[in-house]
């Protein structure tokens, strides 16, 4: 491509100390969370893979992320903070955490706006409030979309419950990226041997889970441009979305199922992007893009968790087109979550 092509990466994770010390409160406490042993490892042992320290990484914004987006030619990241996020806390703690994560992400944008932006976390434990962090962190903080991580309870945004945070996200016209966190109780259980838990395969499992729930359940109907992101090449959920969307239908004709307005592979195309976070495979890619558009698919390194150099190298080699590999470095990501083009 003639010229510097312009670096949008769109799952990069990041914390603060406070958020940091309470989930190392949850790390010593008792309990049977499928989450305890990345909370636990980073958080309280903190040991990291290799020489790196998760940690570190998520509480350093301004200082080896800055100089590592030099080195790659990163122009950008999308912030958000990482999982668990607040969804292990009390209600109180997890409303005071979000607001106070949102106010720490929007001072940061603010000493570098050409290089950060953000999606504001909210607390599911409270749906109207969270509605309320979401209006400010859009109407006063500024911030481009919304960061959830999965299953809150053991619920999911199909419950009516929830259905004030999707309100909120459709009139704000803001995307809510979902990010896998470990399985609820319900698919725990054979995930929970051989290193599945996580994101060899039950992350995936996770927000393939919830992503399809939403679907099937008609909730589309109700919120027809609600816009929801899903990370490390669509959770798997697209390659398997012919064989969903003929199963729903035969599910929708015998009751097993509610009648939607659109099939499945419809409201996936319509309601959903994905991004590449964490899956650095051609193949993949080439699939997503032939399958769902161009224009749904989005670069993503998952920083810290993934070393940058090779997601960059990945898609400075992915076999697009010139127009294709802009919309998915940078030009979705600028629609999707409200950044301003260069």
């Amino acid at each position: 491509m003639a010229g510097k092509i312009r670096k949008i990466a769109t799952e990069e994770a990041f914390s603060i100390p406070e958020v940091a010390r309470e989930l190392q409160k949850v790390a010593r406490a008792p309990g049977d969370s499928a989450d305890l042993p990345l909370v636990k490892g980073i958080y309280d042992a903190q040991p990291g893979y290799g020489d790196m320290k998760f940690l570190d990484g998520l509480l350093d914004i301004e200082g080896k992320r800055l100089r590592e987006m030099d080195e790659y030619g990163v122009d950008i990241q999308l912030l958000s903070l990482t999982a668990p996020g607040v969804q292990m806390f009390d209600a109180d703690t997890a409303c005071e955490l979000a607001t106070l994560a949102n106010d720490r992400l929007a001072e940061v944008i603010s000493r570098h706006p050409a290089r950060f932006a953000g999606l504001a976390a909210f607390a599911p434990q409270s749906p109207k409030r969270a509605a309320k962090e979401m209006e400010r962190a859009i109407g006063k903080l500024h911030l481009n979309g919304f960061i959830v991580n999965s299953h809150t309870n053991n619920e999911y945004f199909d419950d009516p419950k929830f259905w004030p945070i999707l309100e909120a996200a459709e009139a704000l016209d803001r995307c809510i990226y979902i990010h896998p966190r470990a399985p609820s109780e319900g698919l725990k259980g054979p995930l929970r041997e051989y290193g599945m838990d996580s994101a060899m395969w039950a992350y995936g499992v996770e927000v393939g889970t919830h992503a399809v729930r939403m679907m099937a359940s008609g909730l589309f109907d109700r919120f027809p441009k609600l816009k929801i992101c899903i990370g490390h090449m669509g959770e798997a959920v697209h390659f398997w979305i012919w064989r969903i969307t003929f199963m729903n239908s035969r599910a929708q004709v015998m009751r097993r199922a509610p009648k939607t307005q659109l099939t499945m592979e419809e409201y996936f195309k319509r309601n959903f992007v994905i991004t590449t976070s964490g899956v650095e495979d051609p193949l993949a890619l080439d699939y997503s893009v032939r399958k769902l558009g161009a224009d749904n698919v989005l670069w993503a390194i998952d920083y810290p968790y993934q070393p940058t150099a090779p997601a960059v190298a990945f898609m400075d080699a992915a076999p697009l087109s010139d127009a294709d590999k802009a919309k998915v470095y940078h030009r979705n990501a600028e629609r999707i979550f409200h950044i301003k083009p260069a």
